[in-house]
């Protein structure tokens, strides 16, 4: 269980700092071919932290506005309300503000840019299919996203994507302001325009496919943490074997939100070539995952 844990937090990493060496190498190729050198990485760092204020400070009322969620109080779903800090004093860290989104289909979410500032939301369709043990899996994979910061990650991955895709389209528009004129003598700037040009048009797609693999790695970290949270990993694996069976998507979801589902609201499409662009593992390989943990966990 905890070596899983290890694990999974160790390739997040590494994704994290692979992503973080390609926005500093795209912003250097850019800075080249605009002959502002070194202004390049410079510009990208500027642009890449403004974005990430933006988001860091506005993303979860943002999310919350989008999904349609409103804010309940106790003595509406004091059941629920029960779990959510429950589970929130086991995980050491403050109970995060409940939101409900009035929807039959079962799913739910974790947003807010640390413990202190999160909330957890859930749809009326999983309180309504859940059994109590199932709903503490589900409450506790979406608590180890906020105790494991795991919406900030998110936040700063979405924001590199968009930095990446900036700077591909500045190369782009580059070759038209004159840029092989400039270094159609030299042999080294016309092998910097050629890996300029095929950055430009392969890079958002290399950082978008990274960004999805960090996302993947996140969601088994959340679920091996969920597990030691509530100590029955068979409740979370359960749950995800109930929302993989239920079809109904989620109205109220989108491309730019389903990533923060406990599953793809959208409904993912199998196959090992759709699996690369898709927010989520698939679920019976979580589902088995947590199945060993639980194996484990027996046997010692």
């Amino acid at each position: 269980m905890y070596e899983q844990i290890a694990s999974n937090v160790r390739r997040s990493w590494l994704i994290m700092i692979i992503f973080a060496a390609f926005v500093i190498f795209l912003g250097y190729v850019f800075g080249q071919l605009m002959r502002i050198g070194y202004g390049g990485v410079v510009l990208a760092l500027i642009i890449a932290i403004a974005m990430s204020w933006t988001g860091y400070y506005h993303s979860d009322k943002i999310v919350l506005t989008m999904s349609r969620a409103r804010p309940v109080e106790k003595e509406e779903y004091p059941y629920l309300y029960n779990v959510i800090e429950g589970l929130a004093i086991a995980a050491g860290v403050p109970t995060p503000k409940m939101y409900v989104i009035d929807d039959t289909a079962p799913n739910a979410f974790a947003t807010g840019r640390d413990p202190e500032h999160s909330a957890i939301a859930v749809t009326t369709g999983l309180i309504e299919k859940m059994n109590r043990v199932e709903l503490e899996g589900v409450i506790a994979h979406e608590m180890s996203h906020i105790k494991n910061y795991d919406i900030r990650l998110a936040t700063l991955a979405v924001v590199m994507v968009g930095v990446i895709a900036l700077l591909s389209d500045w190369l782009l528009r580059s070759f038209w302001w004159g840029g092989r004129r400039r270094d159609r003598g030299s042999s080294g700037g016309s092998v910097l325009l050629l890996i300029g040009l095929i950055l430009a048009i392969l890079a958002p797609l290399i950082a978008q496919l990274m960004r999805l693999a960090l996302s993947r790695q996140r969601e088994f970290l959340a679920d091996a943490s969920g597990g030691m949270l509530t100590r029955y990993p068979e409740g979370l694996a359960n749950a995800l074997e109930k929302l993989a069976a239920d079809r109904e998507p989620l109205e109220v979801a989108n491309k730019a939100t389903a990533h923060l589902y406990i599953v793809n609201p959208l409904k993912d499409i199998g196959g090992a070539i759709n699996n690369l662009f898709n927010t989520h593992p698939p679920i019976e390989e979580r589902v088995e995952r947590l199945r060993e943990m639980a194996f484990e966990g027996t046997s010692e």
